[in-house]
């Protein structure tokens, strides 16, 4: 490992996260001739590859369960991490993801290296009104605070979870950002022509509860039966999270909704879609949305935080309420009858990334609060 003033460290959520999420961003901080340390849980041999690919790049494992609350594996992450600052003696540290940004923000704060937190997205700990909810909103808020004290910036991917942070005094406004997600490589998610197929409706998420996945299938049975010959695709992967929906449940909605399984490459997904639908409860900016957009596909999406961002109503797609089902069905029954509209609203789409989301755009925003460029 190299220990330099020239080096950084990003610590993620997952080596996938890493390539698919921060590629392009990881690609910017060894460009500034740093070199750069990224670390996550325990990789799958075809990421390692991915990474021996790029320059100035190498990968080091950490203990990391994402999801859960277990004194063991949180005391190791934190242990993991410090150990890591030790022999990387990073320039500055760059985390996202909750856990990350906690155990990453006591690492850099013990060590006197300048910290910078990621907010994607609020997480499992911010959402529902339960005492056990409460209680884990309290212990996060709690924990946020002692890991950002002494950060150089927190930044947020939307003026929302931006503002939750401030009210409840996690840090100062001062060292808030907000940038337009991770940005989409729009060279690589170009826009694509639309199949000469059935009406597809997709829907890319891991496979959980407050990603709105019920709400889709739900709608999907109601559009079904007026038009059968209309598709409702959903690709993405299990998870271990409290959130999670079982595979069985899943598959017991095959009558209307054709599961796909996981993949690495949603590219020929949308391509194949004529509508992305992502009825999420809450978002930073989500990935999937942009990448749809930017590949020409107009959006039905909630009125949630984040995914309020990614939707001019009317223009490119259109917003439902949280949880709603009648509504979501409505709206996909509205492209089903407008179908001449799918590709005006494709094409307004794209240009919304183009204008907002490009990563030539967000990318540099992030260099520049991170001090990298002037």
């Amino acid at each position: 490992m190299q220990s330099s003033y020239r080096s950084c460290l990003v610590l993620g959520t997952s080596a996938k996260s890493l390539i698919n999420f921060r590629g392009d961003l990881i690609r910017s901080l060894s460009n500034k001739d740093l070199h750069v340390t990224l670390s996550s849980s325990k990789p799958d041999f075809s990421d390692l590859d991915v990474f021996s690919h790029l320059n100035n790049v190498e990968y080091q494992t950490i203990h990391l369960e994402r999801n859960g609350l277990n004194f063991y594996d949180d005391i190791k992450t934190l242990f993991d991490i410090s150990s890591l600052i030790k022999r990387a003696k990073p320039r500055f540290i760059l985390a996202y993801g909750v856990k990350l940004v906690i155990w990453g923000g006591l690492s850099a704060r013990a060590a006197h290296v300048p910290f910078f937190a990621l907010i994607t997205g609020l997480g499992f700990a911010f959402q529902g009104d339960s005492f056990k909810r409460k209680l884990l909103t309290k212990l996060v808020v709690f924990l946020y605070k002692i890991a950002l004290k002494s950060s150089k910036a927190v930044i947020f991917q939307n003026k929302d979870n931006r503002n939750i942070f401030i009210d409840k005094g996690i840090v100062p406004r001062s060292k808030t950002y907000v940038v337009n997600g991770s940005g989409v490589d729009i060279k690589k998610f170009n826009i694509s022509e639309f199949q000469p197929t059935e009406l597809n409706f997709l829907c890319l998420s891991r496979l959980l509860g407050e990603k709105g996945l019920r709400e889709y299938a739900a709608a999907a049975k109601i559009v079904k039966l007026k038009h059968p010959e209309v598709n409702f695709l959903l690709v993405g992967s299990e998870d271990a999270s409290p959130d999670a929906i079982p595979l069985s449940e899943v598959n017991s909605w095959s009558d209307y909704v054709d599961y796909k399984g996981s993949t690495d490459d949603v590219k020929p997904y949308i391509r194949d879609s004529h509508v992305y639908v992502l009825p999420s409860y809450h978002e930073g900016i989500p990935r999937s949305t942009l990448e749809a957009m930017s590949m020409g596909r107009p959006v039905i999406t909630t009125d949630a935080v984040g995914c309020k961002d990614t939707v001019k109503e009317g223009f490119n797609g259109f917003k439902v309420p949280i949880g709603s089902i009648q509504e979501l069905a409505d709206r996909m029954l509205w492209f089903i009858n407008n179908r001449k509209e799918i590709n005006t609203m494709g094409v307004n789409s794209r240009g919304i990334i183009e204008t907002k989301f490009d990563v030539e755009k967000v990318n540099p925003k992030m260099l520049k609060i991170m001090g990298l460029i002037e």
